[in-house]
């Protein structure tokens, strides 16, 4: 079977790994084809660990075009991910897109659409589903092992960010530049997790989001997101640059006990009856379901990136299931799209989002914004996926 022929767009520092990995044969089936990005001098760091054979384009629609690729792995800024994905799905091609989606949904199901009619492989670098504990955290859950969900909690607050980092371009950690802070930017994986491994999406979102409170910068670095269930379940997600040491703690309480992850361990705390039952049965007034702490062994290693690619090229030359299609990337953004609106409005939203006016009021971001790009002649392609 012959290789498939892959392009990556967007040579910054995510767009450099995914070229690197494709050239050294990393992706089984795979070979880099062709790169393309605005800026000569980033094309030219591929030649150092590529062969002579790499094209490499400045212009999307000249690569698109003329390249011959098969697939297209995008790793540019987050505002593009899907206009080049749609150009790329009209051009008959299979596409790996970076995290997030994109900045706001409107646009991000418009490329949906277009994905589902031109019947391509379209995956999302949601490289966290490759961890093992995860994947058992959810199998777990979805089993039924925990019971019905009463509570999440997750606080991600190892993402320091020294203000060094953010002086280093300047579409850094604005509005125009990026669309958003630590949680567009930092933490979509694990607000993807957060739904993937419950299954749940809240039906109302409560957040408090806190611009430049360590930083000189105009997005968040500081965030606290209440939610609901539809279930009666609650939640709650806290992230932050400004924390050291930070933490990264996940907790799922059910009726039939509680899950942790934390320290790259996943504990159960399994009852050996339902709080439930126990609640509606027990006489004893002092008293709780008894409990066994289990630390759950994992098996397996995570493969990150390439498992992501070597999964996409495998659902494009095997026909395998995806682990992250590219369809689900509108629910983590919706979540995180939410919670932006609510902080703005300062007041619950409800989900379904109000798409409509998420982007109006992003648009008022956007215009306040201290980084424009059409008067920033040095902007560089490093935002995606750069954390």
């Amino acid at each position: 079977m012959s290789l498939i022929k892959v392009g990556v767009i967007g040579i910054g520092n995510m767009g450099r790994s995914h070229a690197r990995q494709l050239a050294e044969g990393k992706v089984l089936g795979a070979t880099l084809w062709a790169v393309c990005d605005s800026f000569q001098e980033q094309l030219d760091l591929v030649k150092n660990y590529s062969n002579s054979d790499v094209q490499t384009f400045l212009d999307e629609d000249e690569f698109l075009e003329t390249s011959g690729v098969d697939a297209v792995l995008i790793s540019t800024p987050h505002y593009d991910h899907p206009k080049i994905a749609m150009k790329a799905f009209a051009k008959g091609l299979h596409v790996l897109v970076e995290k997030p989606a994109g900045v706001f949904t409107k646009d991000v199901a418009e490329m949906n659409r277009v994905a589902k009619e031109s019947g391509n492989v379209f995956s999302i670098m949601y490289n966290q589903r490759t961890n093992p504990i995860y994947q058992k955290l959810r199998d777990l859950i979805q089993s039924g092992e925990l019971g019905e969900i009463k509570r999440t909690n997750w606080i991600i607050t190892d993402w320091y960010r020294s203000q060094s980092y953010y002086d280093s371009s300047e579409w850094r950690a604005t509005w125009e530049g990026e669309g958003g802070g630590v949680l567009l930017n930092q933490a979509p994986h694990q607000v993807d997790l957060w739904q993937w491994t419950t299954g749940l999406m809240p039906k109302k979102v409560h957040a408090f989001c806190h611009n430049g409170k360590y930083h000189d910068i105009e997005v968040e670095d500081d965030l606290t997101a209440y939610v609901e269930y539809e279930n009666g379940a609650t939640g709650v997600f806290i992230t932050s640059t400004g924390e050291s040491p930070g933490t990264n703690r996940f907790e799922i309480v059910g009726d039939r006990g509680k899950m942790v992850v934390e320290n790259h361990k996943l504990t159960f705390y399994r009852l050996t009856q339902s709080e439930r039952e126990f609640n509606a049965t027990y006489q004893g007034g002092f008293g709780q379901p008894e409990c066994w702490p289990i630390e759950i062994p994992i098996k397996g290693v995570r493969t990150d990136h390439v498992g992501i690619m070597q999964n996409w090229i495998d659902a494009i030359t095997k026909g395998t299931p995806l682990l992250a299609p590219g369809e689900d990337g509108i629910k983590g953004l919706e979540i995180s799209n939410a919670i932006y609106l609510s902080a703005w409005l300062n007041e619950p939203v409800t989900l379904p989002l109000d798409a409509d006016l998420y982007y109006e009021k992003l648009q008022e971001k956007i215009n306040q914004s201290t980084y424009k790009k059409s008067n920033i002649s040095n902007k560089t392609l490093d935002v995606s996926g750069t954390h």
